[in-house]
């Protein structure tokens, strides 16, 4: 018997197909998709008016989106996982309206609050409320299996009822600094809001670009029966997802009643129809696996520009609501016409 062994032979490698190779590409020429779009609003907008440019002008538009830019935040990672959340219209308001009814002195407000708990929890209340209307959400739609839209969309008007109820109509005011401090504050010549809706989209990114965590959204979204048989963890990832994103429309609805001083009975109604078009228009699917956190920024980077100038050109406000739909409708015949796939 011969000791010579049979020469090797090399499995040669399989190479990337082109269309593998130019995904990651094409993906990042999406997120800069609405560049273009903002540069050409804002020579408009310098046409319209030269104020328009102006520091003070571009700082205002900043801080007027900050707060719906962290509900479209919010609204994105849950649209990443194949689910939708309409209540965060409502936990926007309802959050900081339970924590001002339980804060605030009747004999101020005559007789608006319970006075029950010290200034000092404000911040956590605000924060737990959101927490736990959107683990509500993920009881209703991870353990009992129901629809999502359904369910969000009853608990939208359950939470919206429940801050009319406990406000009678009316609107929290003479909040503790505690709860107007992050809604007011400036830091380094810019208001608070903007830096933390900067730095939450930043960590967004982040972790839904580079970590295990944000890939398993994605993969959930993208087909959650393959992600299961993956070993992911679906259904507590879902629900960790729900909780997260009431967190953040909480602390919204916070920063803006900061800036107002007051939690009125109406806060966020509608608000829902411009997270839901900034979302769109920044590129995130409304069937799940698609989008990111920097397209949805330019969505609602864009959407605010558009309204500014509108507002500087004199265009009544009353228009706003036309301006969310139309742009919904347009950004989805853009996307079925480029995609190819209906949207379900």
């Amino acid at each position: 018997m011969s000791d010579t062994l049979p020469p090797r032979t090399e499995t040669p490698a399989v190479p990337r197909s082109p269309e593998r190779r130019r995904a990651p590409a094409l993906a990042r020429l999406r997120d800069l998709a609405l560049v273009p779009a903002i540069l050409v609003v804002a020579v408009v907008g310098w046409i319209v008016s030269p104020v328009f440019l102006s520091s003070d002008n571009l700082i205002n538009v900043l801080q007027s989106m900050s707060e719906i830019a962290i509900v479209v935040l919010a609204e994105t990672i849950v649209l990443i996982t194949g689910k939708m959340d309409l209540s965060l219209e409502s936990t926007f308001g309802l959050a900081p309206g339970i924590a001002a009814w339980l804060i605030v002195d009747p004999a101020i407000t005559h007789g608006l609050g319970l006075h029950a708990l010290p200034a000092g929890l404000a911040v956590p209340i605000v924060l737990a409320v959101g927490a736990l209307v959107g683990a509500f959400n993920g009881l209703l739609i991870v353990r009992f299996g129901l629809n999502g839209f359904v369910v969000t969309l009853g608990m939208l008007i359950v939470l919206r009822g429940l801050l009319t109820g406990i406000s009678g109509g009316k609107t929290f005011f003479a909040l503790p600094a505690s709860m107007t401090y992050l809604g007011s504050a400036v830091w380094l010549g810019v208001p608070a809001s903007v830096w933390i809706s900067l730095l939450l989209f930043a960590a967004g990114i982040v972790v839904l670009g580079y970590t295990r965590a944000g890939r398993a959204l994605y993969a959930i979204g993208g087909n959650v029966d393959a992600a299961r048989a993956a070993g992911i963890r679906t259904d507590r990832i879902l629900w960790l997802t729900l909780v997260v994103a009431g967190a953040l429309a909480a602390l919204a609805g916070l920063l803006i009643s900061g800036r107002l001083a007051a939690v009125p009975a109406a806060q966020g109604d509608g608000a829902i129809f411009q997270v839901f078009a900034a979302a769109v228009i920044g590129g995130v699917s409304l069937n799940g696996g698609k989008g990111t956190l920097f397209g949805a920024f330019t969505g609602v980077l864009l959407l605010f520009m558009i309204i500014n100038v509108l507002t500087l050109a004199g265009v009544p406000a009353q228009w706003t609501n036309f301006l969310n739909g139309a742009v919904i409708l347009v950004a989805l015949v853009v996307s079925r016409v480029t995609g190819g796939k209906a949207q379900g």
